[in-house]
């Protein structure tokens, strides 16, 4: 797999904004991403040093529209990337 096949979008919550402040970024990565492809990929990418990666395995939901339809959603794959004290991602200052 490509490195930059691995991080697929970053994730914007209120959880997520308060974890930038401990040098903490959260992306929805690839579903067969472990975590050294995705220190690889982050560090390419951002040209950053990356401390440690935790990985969470996000389980389908089923979501009622209406009365009579239901959707599921897929299930995910999301990665918390620690960085080392000092370095930020621009990409997610301002936002």
């Amino acid at each position: 797999m490509n490195i930059y096949e691995v991080l697929r979008r970053p994730v914007f919550t209120e959880k997520t904004d308060a974890l930038q402040a401990e040098a903490k970024y959260v992306f929805e990565v690839d579903r067969r991403a472990n975590k050294i492809m995705v220190k690889q990929a982050v560090e390419t990418a951002f040209s950053v040093k990356v401390v440690g990666v935790n990985i969470v395995n996000v389980p389908a939901k089923m979501t009622r529209y209406g009365r009579r339809r239901v959707v599921s959603k897929p299930a995910w794959k999301k990665a918390i990337v620690t960085l080392v004290p000092g370095d930020r991602i621009e990409f997610f200052e301002g936002v």
